[in-house]
């Protein structure tokens, strides 16, 4: 069977295949990183190739250099793309799109972030699993001083993850904040020099290289049923993903490694 090829739709989106890490940078560095029309496009189709990659462990999001990981929309196209009631539609469902397919992507998505994560990149972020950030980073959610409103889905990521008080205090006064406070109010997971940022990504990549699969993920989508309202509470899909663990080859690996003392090789299976 032939392994699939990663091919972005646009330049503006690099992506590539690390080992068991994919990789998808944002590259308009121009801009520094602003997200354009077509870098949203691009987002889905990757993930939704990658959902039934099972070499993929990992999903990386970057901006490329040192300037930005993405310092928001793309504001030249706000007069074309968002003045007209349809066009603010079309914008919201294309952004939509990208930002639930990364947060309900099945497995582990991190953002690596340098320089700014303005506005739709704290909505990137946001929908990913992990943050890291170098030192270097600034983070600012300025949607109050373009008079724009926020979807109700990038609004709950952003209260889940910090609370409904560093919120409100980030959106009402769309003030820009660094790595520090950043990971103080847990907006990130961990902080670390700009020279130091590649080692801490590796480290990530390689432990969710090393760990089993099938755990990990059904741990995310667990974690995910207990973010929802009550009601629409899964405890059946919950006890199935786990007896899918117990089930499982890599199971059975886990436990002879362990007895034996060596390292587990895991497969997903």
């Amino acid at each position: 069977m032939t392994e699939p090829v990663y091919v972005s739709s646009t330049e503006r989106v690099q992506v590539w295949l690390d080992v068991s890490t994919l990789h998808i940078r944002f590259n308009n560095p121009v801009r520094h990183n602003a997200l354009s029309v077509d870098m949203w496009e691009a987002v889905p189709p990757l993930l939704a190739q990658a959902e039934a990659d099972d070499r993929i462990r990992l999903v990386v999001f970057s901006g490329a250099g040192e300037k930005a990981f993405v310092s928001g929309a793309d504001i030249s196209q706000f007069e074309d793309m968002r003045a007209a009631r349809e066009a603010v539609t079309r914008y919201e469902a294309m952004a939509e799109a990208a930002l639930t397919g990364i947060a309900e992507f099945s497995k582990p998505t991190l953002a690596c972030i340098q320089g700014y994560c303005i506005g739709g990149g704290v909505n990137v972020a946001i929908s990913c699993d992990i943050r890291i950030a170098a030192d270097n980073a600034q983070f600012s959610i300025p949607a109050a001083k373009l008079g724009l409103g926020y979807r109700y889905s990038a609004m709950k990521n952003l209260v889940d993850l910090v609370g409904p008080g560093a919120a409100k205090d980030l959106f009402f006064t769309a003030r820009r904040i660094d790595a520090t406070e950043a990971l103080s109010l847990g907006l990130i997971s961990r902080r670390c020099g700009v020279a130091e940022l590649p080692a801490l990504l590796e480290e990530y990549c390689a432990a969710l290289a090393a760990n089993a699969p099938l755990t990990v993920r059904a741990a995310k989508a667990i974690m995910g049923e207990i973010l929802k309202p009550s009601p629409e509470l899964d405890l059946e899909l919950c006890q199935r993903l786990i007896r899918g663990c117990f089930e499982s080859a890599d199971y059975t690996e886990g436990r002879q490694a362990f007895m034996a003392k060596r390292k587990p090789v895991f497969t997903g299976h």
